[in-house]
């Protein structure tokens, strides 16, 4: 690289989106600090009625509700993992991977169900595949294990922290540059804090790793190159760089932004509009000069003929403007295929296991849609790290495709009357046992799956 803080076009374009994305999906105190971002100002409105509503603000926030609904009922039950091979190294490190997948006590469940949120979020989000570097050459595998050599693990980055790339004809990357920063000390006798920001450059064989600490690194503060060399991927002449990605049709904070702002200043505007109402406004007729004072524990004092009186809104445009905010939260909730999410008096009543599975067919689908995707990008990242490690296993993943909106048992009845039909195969009895017991025990420890696939595998079907 000729220069590490270069910006790719597209990024420099998208940068604010993804800010805004951002902000509409944490709500809270993120988004009321940024909130003069995106409440509307009225024209020649004074300074001192615009900051007050400032202070005022509140944010609704029913897309950020929606996408944690989404990638928490996909992994409601965990995929499927089955791991098949003599050998017995190897089994054991993918066991543990499941379990701890970035060395900091997360499940590889949990740590696709965050990515999945965020690509929901940003459209894409990213993780990258490394090996520990540690100093030495190992002479024989057992070594490299005993080292920690072969202990790869997973780092996640957002879309915002992907600043360039470039992809070659195949739609694959010939290189990347990710971007990170946060409050450090240089040394631990700093009693300041300054921004340290480091960018990590892959290419298809080699990593860069360049650091900028405040500006105490040299004169310009040039970012300087702190390390380099291979990357655990080089042998398959690959970018150790996974995504998840979700089409268009199915981003859905960016089908809702919108909807969402534009829901956020009308519901502030008619809460503001409802306050104001409750301090009713004096009105005096006179032809007189008015310099009484009006208020509480004062009087007024008119002569003949003068009027006095309160004005307040009728309300018509209030109740205009609330059934205006209902059709908004509606056209959120429908644009992301979750009408039975938005509430009201149609959706209270309860429903059978058949009914539901009806009203949440289109539901369902996209969830089938959000499981594929996952599904693809945890079969391509296994893949990498079984060639990477040489470990010469045959890794198979299934799930995602049941989200607990139809009932076990009913299942069970159907793999009941599928081996009722009488159809003479051994191998199709115990993929059918296999599916259902590891189904039923998702949440078990991966070691535990594999021992159920082996004993299932070595019975005699009955």
């Amino acid at each position: 690289m000729t220069n590490i803080t270069q910006e790719h076009p597209e990024y420099a374009a998208n940068r604010q989106i993804w800010k805004q994305y951002s902000d509409l999906y944490a709500g809270g105190e993120q988004f009321r600090r940024n909130a003069a971002q995106y409440l509307v100002r009225r024209n020649k409105e004074p300074s001192e009625v615009y900051i007050e509503r400032l202070d005022r603000v509140f944010y609704e926030n029913y897309i950020g509700s929606i996408i944690d609904w989404y990638s928490a009922t996909l992994m409601t039950r965990e995929p499927t993992i089955s791991i098949n091979g003599s050998n017995e190294r190897g089994t054991v490190f993918f066991n543990n991977f499941i379990r701890n997948c970035d060395l900091k006590g997360t499940t590889l469940v949990e740590f696709y169900r965050r990515r999945l949120g965020e690509a929901l979020v940003y459209g894409s989000s990213y993780l990258v595949l490394d090996f520990p570097r540690i100093p030495g050459q190992a002479k024989t595998r057992a070594e490299e294990d005993a080292f920690g050599r072969s202990r790869a693990y997973l780092t996640e980055y957002s879309r915002a922290d992907l600043i360039n790339w470039s992809i070659d004809e195949t739609g694959q990357y010939q290189w990347v540059v990710l971007r990170t920063s946060h409050l450090a000390n240089e040394t631990p006798r700093d009693k300041m804090w300054a921004k340290e920001t480091r960018w990590l450059y892959y290419d298809r064989e080699t990593f860069q790793l360049y650091r900028q600490f405040g500006d105490r690194i040299d004169g310009n503060n040039a970012p300087i190159k702190v390390a380099e060399g291979q990357h655990g991927l080089a042998t398959q002449h690959r970018v150790p760089l996974f995504h998840i990605t979700v089409d268009d049709g199915l981003w859905l904070m960016n089908k809702c932004a919108l909807l969402q702002l534009e829901h956020f200043n009308k519901s502030n505007a008619l809460s503001w509009a409802l306050t104001m109402g409750l301090f009713a406004t004096p009105v005096v007729y006179s032809d007189r000069e008015w310099n009484q004072i009006v208020g509480d524990s004062y009087y007024i004092q008119l002569a003949p003929g003068d009027r006095f009186g309160w004005t307040e809104p009728e309300g018509h445009v209030f109740q205009i403007a609330a059934n205006n905010l209902d059709r908004l939260k509606d056209e959120i909730y429908r644009v992301c295929y979750q009408m039975n999410q938005a509430g009201g008096s149609q959706f209270s009543t309860a429903q059978s296991g058949l009914s539901k599975q009806r009203d949440f067919g289109v539901t369902n689908q996209i969830l089938k849609s959000f499981g594929d995707t996952v599904k693809d990008s945890l079969r391509d990242l296994l893949d990498a790290i079984n060639i990477a490690r040489q470990d010469n296993l045959t890794i198979d993943l299934s799930g995602l495709d049941e989200f607990d909106i139809g009932d076990f048992t009913s299942e069970l009845d159907n793999v009941h009357k599928l081996l009722a039909i009488g159809i003479q195969s051994d191998t199709l009895t115990k993929e059918v046992h296999k599916r259902i017991a590891l189904k039923y025990l998702c949440d078990v420890r991966q070691d535990l799956k594999n021992q159920i696939a082996k004993e299932i595998d070595a019975s005699k079907p009955q």
